[in-house]
């Protein structure tokens, strides 16, 4: 009786998994238009539609840090055809906001896409040049200095920073990196870590300067020759990613089935080169694998906020 049960289980699985995609499949970016993860979540969802014939609808559910998208999610039908784009807030909210969805209990993991460095820029009109002159400018002006701060690493950056100065600095919250750049140009804050790919424009064009990279050494990515933020301050590390999870309880057969689609999105000749001149690195893998990047960064990340004295509220 026992084997006939798993035997159906194992049918029912595989008929979820033949009948993706059904209906159109629905993006939920956690994020403001126009920023690095609604350019990569668009390649992607593009590169979907086209395999499987089916529309792959984007929607900009921005606030919250990303809670908004993430709940959205986690309530969604489990059946494959609603999946979040999420970077590292998805793990990193819930160190700040009490209401957070639980990365671990309310969403399921689908894939990890890529990871990119970022880059510590500052607005033209600040005067320090290097991260030393930032460090002794925030201890010298205690709650003058302004960061950025749009969730996930952008916001850990500021707090790792404002905790190594060992003094207050005002972290600007933002409902995206892309309204925040605007106000980092516009010169509303003083600092802001963003994606090295979506600074580097502005960096040469001038709009904004290079202070550091969170790059492990120097000579990788799009500004090889930047310094690099562990240099002063030791074991500074913040590596972003970007990855696609859906909603718990999805037949595990339907999430394997997306993910060997999106793994082979990823190996597109033309994906790979987008992405490579967006300065990610593509990565794919297995569901567990993203699962297992999803539980390292939780606690790395979450030993750091603690450390600096951060509290869910």
């Amino acid at each position: 009786m026992k084997f006939v049960l798993v035997l159906s289980l194992m049918i029912s699985g595989s008929a979820w998994a033949q009948e993706w995609p059904s209906k159109p499949i629905r993006w939920l970016v956690p994020f403001a238009p126009g920023g690095p993860a609604d350019v990569v979540a668009r390649i992607v969802a593009a590169g979907l539609a086209e395999r499987t014939g089916q529309p792959n609808v984007v929607e900009n559910q921005a606030g919250a840090s990303g809670n908004i998208a993430h709940a959205a999610a986690s309530k969604s039908a489990p059946d494959g055809h609603t999946l979040v784009f999420v970077v590292p807030a998805v793990v990193t909210n819930p160190f700040y906001l009490k209401a957070s969805v639980d990365p671990f209990r309310d969403l399921a993991p689908v894939i990890h896409l890529d990871n990119a460095s970022m880059v510590l820029i500052s607005n033209p009109a600040f005067p320090p040049t290097n991260l030393s002159e930032v460090l002794s400018f925030i201890k010298q002006n205690p709650g003058k200095a302004t960061c950025g701060a749009s969730g996930a690493l952008p916001s850990v950056g500021c707090e790792l920073l404002r905790s190594h100065a060992g003094a207050d600095m005002l972290m600007v919250m933002y409902k995206g990196n892309a309204p925040a750049l605007n106000a980092l140009m516009g010169g509303e804050i003083n600092l802001l870590f963003d994606v090295v790919n979506i600074a580097v424009g502005h960096v040469k064009s001038g709009r904004v300067r290079a202070i550091a990279s969170t790059a492990p050494k120097r000579g990788t990515g799009p500004l090889p020759e930047l310094p690099v933020m562990a240099e002063t301050i030791p074991g500074f590390d913040l590596v972003t990613w970007h990855g696609v999870m859906t909603a718990p309880s999805t037949p595990s057969a339907v999430v394997e089935r997306v993910n060997r689609e999106l793994n082979a999105v990823l190996q597109s000749a033309e994906t790979r080169q987008r992405f490579a001149a967006s300065g990610l690195q593509v990565t794919g893998g297995t569901p567990a694998e993203f699962g297992a990047i999803l539980r390292r960064d939780y606690d790395k990340y979450g030993a750091a906020l603690r450390s600096a004295g951060v509290k869910p509220e």
